[in-house]
């Protein structure tokens, strides 16, 4: 059975670090693009970053560029995001998402995953 599983959540203050992991079970990350999505109250899911195959080409949405950098531990079937210097605005339900691509592409678009983690909520807050 096909999981995703993200931990890492919780309350910072603005500036401050969170390290979001994504642990996969039921398949091998070896072969699925990931990609890490959020959702605030009463806006649209974004795409925040994403990870390719093989080569590990990255994908950062402007306003976590610089900020946040995804990577990915296919010995431990998990991937991470780590976040710093956040702002209020980084404020949501984080999600992680599984899609078998081409090797060495990334995929930005919620349409683009077939499996999904239940979510885990960040508040940047002081």
């Amino acid at each position: 059975q096909v999981q995703l599983v993200e931990s890492g959540g919780g309350l910072v203050q603005p500036g401050g670090s969170l390290r979001l992991s994504c642990a996969a079970s039921g398949f091998s990350l070896d072969y699925y693009a990931m990609g890490w999505f959020r959702q605030a109250p009463g806006k649209e899911r974004e795409g925040v970053s994403a990870i390719s195959t093989s080569v590990d080409n990255t994908y950062y949405a402007d306003s976590v560029k610089g900020r946040f950098t995804i990577s990915r531990d296919n010995a431990k079937n998990t991937v991470y995001l780590q976040m710093n210097s956040l702002k209020p605005e980084d404020t949501a339900v984080y999600f992680c998402a599984a899609t078998r691509g081409i090797s060495g592409s990334y995929y930005y678009r919620d349409t683009d995953y077939a499996y999904w983690g239940q979510g885990t909520q960040v508040t940047v807050s002081s």
